[in-house]
């Protein structure tokens, strides 16, 4: 009876790993033409009043044509089921399957399954579900361009086509077609109604949302108007809010209706002719469905209250990629981004939306004009790469990107003027930041500091990507560029590098921008990031900052210069300012110096300002990063550093994700506690006496400064004195 039991037993678990193992099947496509086309599908949703809203700057399309092809061994004959989007053929072995099959009967031994896709209109895509047969990312895919190329980028046939890796989003239902990706809704209500007249009203949702407003109980004949605002002066502004639906109804039956496209807003006022009837408005929620990973919290419930909005901020504008504001643009900037995805890795870790952000933005070849073309959107995007692979170890995206990469570097060193250096040429927007009397003009030397990072980055993409030849010269140019832009740029009088040289002459000009980089970077020599400190990050004569964009990394150099307490009170003055004013989500821009309703408006229109933008979220990441003080050392946290700052904190707490596991931490003026699920890490940390740890080894760095190694899976608690 035990015996049968087993044997059932062992039944059961055969038949559920076989299952499990069938369901790894997902759509794939050729790599990034669904990034392509969701992206291009997503930022056209753009609206201001009613009027549609396009992009300014050249949009790619997918390949019309694509060819998918696997090579295997059955030991078994096996039947594969076949989903499409698109007109397809079928071949086994170079054999053609007559007509059109949604399912196919593969005998055991070698073989090699193609399947061609031709789909104008949609991404071409297949969904190949067999026992062992699955689509995923180790399919290869090609649009024809006549060189074959084995996914290591080794050529390895001479049929004359190129092949790659296939894409994939991980859509795993045969029965959703990747056209038809749609993110999750929630039902959600206002807080509060307030009538306006007999027929009107605004309604209040509570504080800043998106998605889709649904009418209940419509009938009749005539119009329904609706403004949205991210503010209640907005929504009550029928001539100047910056969304709205003018709608004409004209339903026998009482029906719901929900509209098209999605709107971000908190307040909704509506105007209904009085042969309308409409019982109810209520909102369906859109959401990204990730994860919420990363967490903190300490003795300060002002700044517990920041980093809440600012995780709520990131959330609402991660969406199929992440955007920079919800209500406008709702666009891919690369800028925007960037910021993202530092913020990304110290809260939801979600790595495919930086990819699918990545490859979204860049596009197709040939290159003809900078990412969103803005010069310094172009170099964050190759930083964002670079750093996707620090914290996430994946080297084949890499791999995958490293040819794009390649194309858009050749472009940028195609534009250097006769110095070596860029500057402004026709079709270049440098935008560096929204700021009164920032000048643009000559060679800025913000721009030159970032080509040169881009440069680092490519060598060291060059070296993950087997290309020596690549890394000798992108490192070459990066260590020649570095040495020009302090032969050219430092001003030895005024300790800081200037901001631009026009007509071969260095200003005498000192921005924060160039000055604040540098010093995260790791450009300057421990006395120039004491004298950039202390003459332009501390100097209230240099013109301050007041977007959260460019706050991010001038609170950043700080940090990374050890002023966590200076820090400390900055956020809590810009970031608990807008909390003051009533903000529930973070802001495009803040200027304290304003007034009332000037906090709405921007760009010359009363409520032109994003109330809801990513970049305002930057706390997330300095929190993790420069508090808690956990930074990968090695790609994917296969070793670490934990160098927490309390910054004047009694206490703080939180937990930092990552790949593979978070990493927990606690600290407080006497203790630290640590426990990880990752690698190996370095506990760094300043105590006046010798620290004492339960079970670990006190390593002395030097006076003050002790190192204790944390492995992965074990508790850690050590004693000091701060």
């Amino acid at each position: 009876m035990k015996n049968l039991k087993k044997i059932i037993l062992l039944g059961i678990l055969i038949c559920s790993a076989a299952q499990l193992f069938a369901q790894k099947a997902s759509w794939i496509w050729y790599p990034g033409d669904l990034d392509i086309y969701m992206s291009n599908v997503m930022q056209n949703r753009r609206t201001e009043r009613g009027s549609f809203f396009p992009v300014f700057w050249k949009m790619d399309s997918h390949y019309v044509l694509v060819d998918f092809h696997k090579e295997f061994t059955l030991t078994a004959p096996e039947e594969v089921k076949l989903y499409v989007e698109g007109t397809y053929n079928v071949k086994i072995d170079g054999q053609a399957v007559t007509g059109f099959p949604k399912s196919i009967q593969i005998p055991a031994g070698k073989h090699k399954l193609s399947l061609k896709v031709y789909n104008q209109s949609h991404v071409p895509a297949i969904f190949v579900q067999g026992k062992t047969v699955v689509s995923d990312d180790s399919w290869l895919t090609t649009f024809e361009d006549k060189e074959w190329i084995d996914a290591s980028g080794k050529t390895s046939d001479k049929s004359g086509t190129t092949f790659v890796s296939a894409g994939s989003w991980d859509l795993t239902d045969p029965k959703v077609l990747p056209s038809q990706f749609k993110l999750p809704v929630l039902p959600m209500y206002a807080v509060n109604k307030e009538k306006i007249g007999n027929q009107d009203g605004i309604l209040d949702f509570g504080k800043e949302t998106f998605g889709f407003i649904k009418l209940h109980g419509l009938k009749g004949t005539g119009k329904v108007n609706i403004y949205y605002g991210e503010s209640k002066e907005e929504a009550l502004s029928t001539e100047k809010c910056e969304t709205l639906d003018f709608l004409t109804v004209d339903i026998a039956k009482q029906q719901d209706s929900i509209l098209p496209l999605s709107k971000a807003f908190r307040y909704v006022h509506f105007e209904t002719d009085p042969t309308v009837k409409l019982d109810s408005v209520s909102m369906l929620y859109e959401y990204a469905p990730v994860a919420e990973r990363g967490s903190f919290k300490s003795s300060d419930p002002a700044l517990n209250k920041i980093y809440d909005v600012a995780k709520y901020t990131f959330h609402l504008n991660t969406r199929e990629f992440f955007i920079d504001g919800i209500k406008r643009d709702r666009w891919v900037w690369s800028g925007d981004a960037y910021q993202s995805y530092l913020m990304n890795y110290y809260s939801f870790f979600d790595a495919s939306t930086v990819k699918r952000t990545l490859l979204a933005q860049r596009g197709k070849d040939p290159v003809t004009a900078h990412i969103n073309t803005i010069m310094d959107y172009s170099f964050y995007w190759f930083l964002g790469i670079y750093d996707y692979y620090k914290y996430t170890g994946d080297k084949k995206f890499v791999q995958d990107i490293y040819p794009r990469m390649q194309s858009l570097m050749a472009y940028i060193d195609g534009r250097k003027n006769k110095n070596g250096l860029l500057e402004w040429m026709p079709g270049d927007w440098i935008f560096i930041d929204w700021a009164d009397k920032l000048s643009k003009d000559g060679e800025v030397s913000f721009e030159q500091l970032l080509y040169a990072r881009s440069l680092e980055t490519m060598a060291l993409c060059a070296k993950l990507a087997n290309d020596a030849e690549g890394f000798s010269k992108y490192d070459e140019q990066a260590k020649a560029l570095k040495s020009k832009i302090f032969d050219l740029y430092w001003n030895q009088n005024k300790n800081a590098l200037v901001h631009s040289r026009i007509n071969n002459q260095p200003t005498e000009n000192i921005t924060r921008y160039a000055n604040m980089f540098g010093i995260f970077f790791d450009y300057f020599t421990p006395e120039q990031k004491l004298a950039v400190k202390k003459n332009v990050l501390l100097n209230d004569q240099i013109a301050k900052i007041t977007t959260p964009y460019m706050r991010f990394y001038e609170l950043e150099a700080l940090c990374a210069m050890g002023e966590q307490a200076y820090v400390l009170k900055e956020m809590k003055n810009y970031w608990g300012g807008m909390l003051k004013l009533g903000a529930t989500s973070f802001w495009e821009e803040y200027n304290p110096d304003k007034q009332g309703t000037e906090h709405l408006a921007m760009y010359g229109r009363p409520f032109g300002k994003s109330l809801c933008h990513a970049w305002g979220a930057s706390p997330i990441y300095l929190l993790g990063k420069y508090y808690l003080g956990v930074s990968p050392s090695s790609p994917g946290y296969e070793t670490y550093t934990i160098q927490p700052d309390l910054g004047g904190l009694d206490w703080m707490e939180g937990k930092i994700p990552t790949a593979n596991g978070d990493i927990a931490v606690y600290v407080n003026k006497q203790e630290i506690k640590v426990n990880s699920a990752v690698g190996t890490g370095k506990l760094v940390l300043k105590s006046r006496s010798k620290p004492v740890a339960n079970g670990a080894e006190i390593k002395e760095i030097s006076k003050g400064l002790y190192e204790v190694t944390i492995e992965k899976g074990r508790d850690y608690r050590v004693k000091y004195s701060g």
